[in-house]
This record gives C-alpha cells, structure tokens and sequence, in this order.
C-alpha cells in the first residue's frame, strides 16, 4: 500500500474541522468517502488518529505527533497550488467521469479533443461507479440506476429502448409467424403482441439459436426475458464478447440475435446488415440518468458534458423509437 495525498488532505480536515461532515463540506466530497480516506490512513500507519464521537473527533496522541508532521508540508503544497493557479494563463480543470464504454463512443468521443478542461474516462459495474462517486473518485456518471446515497442527485435525461435485433442472414420468419407480425412493416412492431399460447413456443423456438452478449451486461436480456415471457433465461449465450458494439459488429450480414439498445444500432439497420425483429409485447425503455454530488466546484464543467449527452440524444435516430 502506497500513501496517497489525499488522504493527509482528509486527516488535516478533520483535525481541523473537529468532524467528518464538516471535512466533508470543506473538501466538497461525501462523508463516506472521508470515512474511507481516514480508515486508509489509519491502515497505512497502523494507529488510531483519533477517537470517535457522535459530536467530535478527538485526535489521539499519534494522530497530534502525524498532524505536527505534515501540517507545514501541506500549506506549502496548498501555497503552490495557489500560486500556479493565479500564474497559469489557463487552467484546466480535471474531471472523472463514469458510464459504459459503448456511451463513452456513442456520445463524448468525438468531442474530446474539443473540450477545455481534462477528463478521465472509467468503465465498470453502476453499483461500483454510484460508490466512486459519492467517494469523490468521479465526478459525474451516465447511469440507467439510482443509487441510494443521501449525498448523491439523479437527473433524467432520456430513456434507451431495448429491442430484439438479428443479423440480415437470420430465418426470422418463424418467430415472425408466432409474434403475428410482418417482417417489413415497422409500425407492426410497435402494436405486437405475444399471445399467451404461443410464449412458451417462442421462447422455446429462439432458446434454439445463436446468441451474443458481453459479460458486463447481462441485464439487458434478463429483463426483456423476464418482461415478454415471465421467466429468466435458462440458456447461455453463445458468444460473449468485449461490449455491444462488438455484437452489432459480429451480426452485420451475418447470422444470431441479441438484445440491445436501438440508439447503438441505429446505422446496421438502415445499412440493411441488421434487422429490428421486436420491442416486445409492451416496449422495454431504461431512463438514463446523470448522476452528480449534490456539491461539487465543477458544476460548470458538468453542465457542458449534460448538454454534449442531451443534444445527442435528441437526434433523430436516437428518438426514431421514442
């Protein structure tokens, strides 16, 4: 374990302050994630710093010896700061932001290299991004899930639909046949309906063809699943690759289905390498959701990335389905 910085930041407010949600305040991240820096701290030194009170914490004699130490250190570190920040002609603030990699190419991409502050991009699991960032490791994520801490705001800014799509070389005609809809009328889609005598024979019939998902997602095929034919999916996947991009990529003129969100597919199906073979019997849409700490000093910043999200997402294809 190396020591992190941030952490004797941390220490030092809440010596200063006398408790964690006033260290929490003065440094504008959650109180777990003061929590987590003085817990670390204590691990790496291997003593208690101070003792703790519903009121107060009380710094303990190794916790006043560590203070005395790396209270000069750090003011010279804060005076530094300060004197790049009023010498730099431009400063440029560093931002860390959490969504899904095919959003990430979707959406910020092709403007990265336009945006005036620094950004650092991280894929992963939305539990574990909604903990990094009530924590104070990101800044900002594009989630389809709220969370439940108290420090967090969620702010809805679309919703994604997630469809049955199938390579152009697929034989859907006997799904076609039990969903009682044409192949190429699209308004079909959108008023189907699967009787209830013919969702066993279905489900039963696609169990028997080829399928892609990624490992990160499953959750896209567990709900449409779950949704159109009251039961989990009892199969596996016959191909699981990186992300879903890849998916659209390995079913372009070929063969196989998958359960994706539209906007991703959106150019394989007017290119004619894929097809739309079903919404469902009702229409399966997630709201995105932009999650931030209800106190934050990048609330400028944050703004320009929402607004990159929102124009995006009213584009035409993006709202064909919506």
């Amino acid at each position: 374990m190396q020591l992190n910085l941030e952490w004797l930041r941390t220490f030092k407010a809440i010596y200063e302050t006398g408790t964690l949600s006033a260290a929490a305040q003065e440094l504008f991240i959650s109180q777990p994630g003061v929590s987590l820096h003085l817990n670390s701290l204590e691990a790496y030194t291997g003593h208690k710093l101070f003792d703790r009170s519903p009121r107060k914490m009380v710094p303990t004699e190794r916790g006043k010896v560590l203070y005395n130490f790396v209270l000069d250190p750090l003011r010279k570190l804060e005076a530094v700061e300060q004197h790049f920040h009023k010498s730099s002609k431009e400063e440029r603030p560093t931002l860390s932001l959490g969504m899904c990699f095919e959003t990430f190419q979707y959406t910020l991409e092709e403007h990265i290299a336009s945006l005036p502050f620094n950004l650092i991009i991280k894929f992963g699991e939305y539990p574990q991004m909604q903990q990094d960032l009530d924590n104070g490791l990101l800044d900002l994520i594009v989630t389809p899930q709220q969370g439940q801490q108290q420090n967090l705001h969620y702010k809805p800014f679309s919703k994604e639909r997630i469809v049955l799509v199938a390579g152009s070389r697929t034989d859907t005609e006997p799904l076609r046949d039990l969903l009682r809809q044409s192949p190429l009328r699209q308004s079909s889609l959108r008023q189907s309906s699967l009787r209830q005598s013919h969702k066993a024979e279905a489900a039963d019939w696609l169990k028997q063809q080829i399928w892609y998902s990624t490992a990160a997602d499953m959750e896209h095929l567990k709900n449409f699943w779950l949704k159109n034919f009251d039961s989990h999916p009892d199969f596996r996947p016959n191909y699981i690759v990186p992300n879903i991009c890849s998916i659209i990529r390995c079913l372009s003129d070929g063969e196989g289905f998958s359960i994706v969100p539209h906007f991703l597919c959106v150019e394989a199906l007017e290119a004619g390498q894929i097809e739309l073979v079903w919404e469902g019997s009702t229409p399966m849409e997630n709201t995105l959701y932009f999650g931030t700490r209800k106190k934050t000093i990048y609330q400028k910043e944050i703004e320009q990335l929402q607004e990159l999200f929102i124009s995006k997402w009213k584009e035409p294809a993006v709202m064909a389905l919506t």
